[in-house]
């Protein structure tokens, strides 16, 4: 579908890098395709060499270049990266915004263009195995739907929702989520420490529990609530340690973290 279409790349970061490699190690497009834009020369020569892109100090070559215009830059840069980009897209190119906060209609005004896809998607994407929402703008068409949904399916797993404010709050779930889970893995790994495991040990133990529970509630289809209910055993080692994190609020402190992602996105929306 995207075989013959020609990207450009805005920001290559981390997440604009993923996108890059989800894309070639998928072969979906070939690295001659992609043409990436990004300030320091030595990341530049770090993308051209690592994948055969095309690499430019210039965004306005990348937004020219592109049918599909990936912009992957802090939310911070927006202010500065989109002005000089105005009127650069034209007819059917495509704008994919990875940045977060940054709505639709933002992109819109400054670009002068209507076609943008906003999306939202996580570090685990840099390995294949990203969630990625994303939302379109009325007047993106099914042919660059398609597109969209092709480029970030590349990450992983992606989900279309018809509501641009889940952007804001699929940000607090899959964009932050991430970093609640490698804090409860530090965390955990801390504690095997902190009873005697060497720090190894409690680092496979806690990656492995993590990674088995996890499949396990995928492919088992069961309420997590049934799955926590089937390893507690009544006065046993899960029920004290339930017990515990109940205690210590655990749901509403998760919950509170959860919310205050929420509110900085919108924030960071209105700033642009």
């Amino acid at each position: 579908m995207i075989k013959d279409l020609q990207i450009g790349v805005i920001g290559p970061g981390a997440m604009g890098e993923a996108i890059i490699g989800g894309l070639l190690r998928r072969e979906l497009v070939s690295p001659e395709q992609i043409l990436v834009s990004h300030p320091r020369e030595d990341r530049r020569r770090e993308l051209a060499a690592r994948y055969g892109v095309h690499p430019s100090h210039d965004n306005v070559a990348a937004a020219e270049w592109g049918r599909v215009v990936i912009f992957a830059v802090k939310p911070q840069q927006l202010k500065r990266v989109l002005p000089p980009l105005r009127g650069t897209l034209r007819g059917e190119d495509l704008a994919i915004s990875v940045v977060a906060g940054a709505t639709i209609a933002t992109f819109a005004q400054a670009l002068e263009h209507p076609a943008i896809v906003r999306s939202m998607p996580n570090t685990p994407a840099i390995i294949g195995e990203g969630m990625t929402v994303w939302t379109a703008g009325p007047e993106v068409s099914e042919s660059q739907r398609g597109w969209a949904r092709t480029v970030l399916g590349a990450l992983g797993h992606e989900l279309f929702v018809d509501t641009e404010a889940y952007l804001d709050m699929a940000t607090a779930i899959n964009g932050t989520g991430p970093a609640y889970f490698f804090l409860m893995m530090e965390a955990m790994i801390d504690a095997g420490v902190h009873l005697g495991l060497s720090r190894r040990i409690a680092e496979e133990l806690v990656l492995q529990t993590m990674l088995g529970s996890v499949r396990y509630a995928l492919q088992s289809g069961l309420h997590p609530a049934q799955l926590r209910n089937a390893v507690t055993s009544p006065g046993g080692t899960s029920a004290a340690a339930l017990a515990e994190l109940e205690r210590g609020g655990m749901r509403t402190v998760l919950a509170d973290a959860i919310w205050a992602a929420y509110r900085r996105s919108v924030e960071l929306g209105k700033q642009q």
